[in-house]
């Protein structure tokens, strides 16, 4: 079993970007808004809700394949690992994300997504975000 980050009730969501500030901070050792490994936002306003942006573990992951040097391998069950030793900076993998899940860091020229810790769980006060454990492809077989 492998553990990935779920918005299961997202409908709680007011927009206060906690768990954005906790990524931020306990994995990513910044303050910045933009560099966590989820994002919320609103599609169109207070009156429509919030939305999570994060990886979606998903498997295959298709911003493995635009990586010139295999920065970036497959995590068993969904998501991505990130080898930063062998990373040239090139950004190819944020602009393969389909839903914009990667944030290319332009000082520290990294990549920042999604490790699927939870840590920004526990700084939710509405409980909108869960670490849920799935089966990997593996047990599954």
């Amino acid at each position: 079993m492998i553990k990935v980050l779920r918005a299961t009730n997202m409908d709680k969501c007011i927009g206060c970007s906690s768990c954005t500030l906790a990524c931020a901070r306990l994995v990513h050792k910044t303050l910045s808004w933009e560099k966590a490994g989820i994002r919320i936002h609103s599609p169109g306003g207070l009156s429509t809700g919030f939305e999570a942006t994060y990886c979606l573990a998903c498997d295959p992951a298709p911003c493995i394949e635009p990586c010139p040097t295999a920065a970036l391998v497959q995590r068993k069950g969904g998501g991505i690992i990130f080898k930063s030793r062998l990373c040239i900076h090139c950004g190819k993998c944020a602009k393969a994300c389909p839903i914009g899940a990667i944030y290319f860091d332009p000082e520290k020229n990294i990549p920042i997504f999604c490790l699927h810790c939870g840590k920004c769980v526990a700084f939710c006060p509405h409980g909108c975000l869960e670490l849920v454990e799935i089966p990997s492809k593996e047990h599954t077989k």
